[in-house]
């Protein structure tokens, strides 16, 4: 007779709650449940009519009486997305204080795994588990490097582009290498989208995800500045001095200002020059952003993100980092399917080994992008928070950053 294989928790919340469960250490256990939330399935026709509303779709379990269940899922334990199957998450607390008469007596909590448990959900039994609730606003973790240990790649190309968007994942709380996303439950990352990209829509998703893969989603006069300087570097060994580099964009934008001559179909034309002003105004923009990446960069040394003497090559990551999370977010939404989203996460690590030449140097290129985009030269939670996800990643033992190769 074979031995069953030994159950492997996905992650740290199973981890928690099979000890908790095997000691009978039920507050251990609703404490845990209570500090991460919990996801359930509802109806992706009646959310999509009508946001807000909870939906909910209720399960059948034979061990229980009467059957009906309420099936309820830790992240770890999510099963793969699915075009039409969508899930939602609550607090604790909440699942006892929407009860209704006509809702199953019983929460299955992870149903069919080691750690299941079955709850009780009318009053007054409720009472023992809803009193666990902590009152955080989210399934949100400090910052910490957060690992799937099964279903989820730790190897590969798929993980490769996954860890590009490691520092997204360790300032949000998510699981770095989770493929199979679900984010903040499908109202949520339909509300992310919303609301910081203005995307509703796979058209709008798929515009926003091509053009982050293109590198084509940050300014452009960033790329010219630290173009310039690149050739400089090539030029002068390495070394570029901050004075030269401000006239040398002062001499290249001028030459490109100049009127050109060209051949159309009327015959040889010549454009007019520009204003001087206007020449000037530019000159003078990029010279402060030129004094604003210096500055930048003397921080991200101090704090270890670059070597003494090193500088950005490009923002490239940026974006790079932000098409390995809108890939996942996009499925979360169901604007796209796990195929593209993989395919959209495996295209970003490739890029990103063609911009640069270590997660050091990558991590640098994302962390100048969105302090220029964001912070404004506060170094604020902007900066200081990709600092630390920066730290994290380059020293905790198991991080991608140290088990994957760049390239």
């Amino acid at each position: 007779m074979s031995t069953p294989p030994v159950w492997v928790p996905p992650s740290e919340i199973e981890q928690a709650l099979l000890e908790a469960k095997t000691c009978g250490n039920w507050v251990a256990y609703f404490s845990t449940l209570a500090k991460h939330g919990l996801f359930f399935e509802i109806q992706k026709e009646k959310e999509d009519a009508k946001p807000g509303a909870t939906h909910p779709v209720f399960g059948f379990d034979p061990r229980v009486a009467g059957g009906r269940v309420w099936a309820v899922y830790t992240q770890g334990m999510l099963p793969a997305p699915e075009p039409h199957r969508v899930f939602d998450w609550r607090r604790i607390d909440w699942f006892a204080r929407v009860w209704q008469p006509t809702d199953p007596a019983v929460i299955a909590v992870n149903p069919g795994s080691p750690c299941e448990a079955f709850l009780p959900s009318a009053p007054p039994h409720s009472a023992a588990w809803a009193q666990f609730e902590d009152g955080s606003p989210g399934p949100k973790h400090s910052m910490s490097l957060r690992t799937l240990r099964f279903g989820g790649p730790l190897a590969g190309s798929v993980a490769h582009g996954l860890a590009c968007g490691a520092l997204l994942c360790v300032s949000n709380g998510s699981f770095w290498n989770a493929m199979a996303w679900h984010g903040q439950g499908y109202p949520g990352e339909r509300r992310r989208l919303r609301e910081w990209w203005d995307i509703t829509n796979r058209e709008n998703w798929m515009a926003a995800l091509n053009g982050l893969l293109a590198t084509e989603s940050h300014s452009p006069v960033w790329d010219f500045a630290l173009r310039l300087r690149r050739s400089i570097a090539m030029d002068f060994g390495g070394h570029v001095d901050i004075g030269y580099w401000r006239q040398a964009v002062a001499k290249v934008i001028r030459a490109n200002s100049e009127g050109s001559t060209m051949l159309t179909e009327e015959g040889v034309t010549k454009s007019q020059p520009r204003p001087e002003s206007e020449i000037e105004a530019q000159i003078e923009g990029v010279q402060r952003l030129i004094g604003r990446i210096t500055r930048y960069e003397a921080r991200m040394r101090a704090d270890g993100i670059l070597d003494d003497g090193h500088y950005v090559t490009s923002v490239d990551a940026w974006d790079l980092g932000r098409a390995s999370k809108m890939a996942r977010w996009g499925l979360g939404a169901r604007f796209g399917s796990l195929r593209e989203a993989e395919t959209a996460v495996v295209q970003a690590g490739r890029a990103a080994a063609l911009s640069y030449k270590s997660w050091r140097s990558f991590s640098a290129g994302y962390i100048l992008g969105r302090s220029l985009h964001f912070d404004e030269e506060e170094f604020g939670d902007w900066y200081q928070d990709m600092a630390e996800a920066h730290r994290i990643l380059m020293t905790t033992p198991d991080s991608p950053w140290l088990t994957i190769p760049f390239r």
